[in-house]
């Protein structure tokens, strides 16, 4: 697994982060929040705060050393070996509808690489865990992605192509225009579904590393890839369009689409 370091406690102590937020965030589901529109216009409710708040805390008790990136507070020390990548609730939105797509994303990069990654849905009682390169598994229970046998046959998602620049909409269209369907609004719970096999390709844009390092760590566990639109690997210093195929011939094909 590319020499990675040990990860058996770090994945524990990830997934007793997610146990701490399904458990606030199952009592929150039950009724609409109080929200807030942030600068960028997107939404942010007292959840997304007190969660990253609370896990900020436990993670600079337990790891003096380590950086965090989070969506909500900003970033500390991220040229360490470890950065913890936060998303409270991936999915605010969807949160605030009721809709059960929301979940918490917890990613541990490495050297600046995605190295393991926890997706946590509470509405659904899923959880998705991954390290890069080594293994997945949904609710304990081993996961690979699926291997489409063409393009024109894949199995599309994208949180919201509302948030893609003109320029964007043109070539994500030549990808709705080409393979079968598209799928629309999954949030995150997208991301595990793909790294489970159960669709081929997502496709997003406007994604920040809070967004997507955990989903590529589990992506890559599966046997998957998780790239930006240009088919590079992802970084603690990307933001923008993300490209994530279970099949690496599918992945290739939507690269080589986009860059038309």
């Amino acid at each position: 697994m590319n020499d990675y370091p040990p990860y058996d406690e770090l994945l524990t102590f990830a997934e007793g982060l997610a146990d701490i937020s399904r458990q606030l965030l199952s009592k929150a589901f039950v009724s609409r929040p109080s929200i807030q529109i942030k600068d960028d216009n997107s939404y942010v409710t007292q959840f997304d705060k007190s969660i990253e708040e609370t896990f900020r805390n436990i993670i600079g008790d337990k790891y003096k050393d380590h950086g965090i990136l989070g969506e909500e507070f900003g970033s500390i020390n991220v040229d360490a070996e470890f950065v913890w990548v936060l998303d409270p609730i991936d999915g605010t939105a969807q949160f605030i509808a009721g809709l059960p797509v929301f979940g918490t994303l917890i990613g541990l990069a490495w050297k600046g690489r995605p190295f393991l990654g926890v997706i946590d849905h509470p509405a659904t009682n899923d959880r998705w865990v991954g390290v890069a390169d080594g293994f997945a598994m949904r609710n304990e229970k081993s996961i690979s992605t699926s291997k489409c046998k063409d393009f024109e046959s894949a199995f599309v998602t994208c949180s919201n192509p509302d948030f893609m620049s003109d320029e964007e909409l043109d070539k994500f269209t030549r990808i709705r225009e080409t393979a079968t369907y598209v799928q629309y609004g999954g949030s995150c719970f997208a991301y595990g579904l793909l790294a489970s096999g159960r669709t081929d390709l997502a496709i997003d844009s406007s994604f920040a590393p809070f967004d997507f390092f955990a989903n590529a760590a589990v992506i890559s566990g599966a046997g998957g890839i998780l790239s930006n639109w240009d088919g590079e690997e992802v970084t603690l210093n990307w933001t923008g369009g993300i490209l994530a195929a279970g099949d690496k011939s599918i992945h290739q094909k939507a690269v080589s689409i986009l860059a038309v």
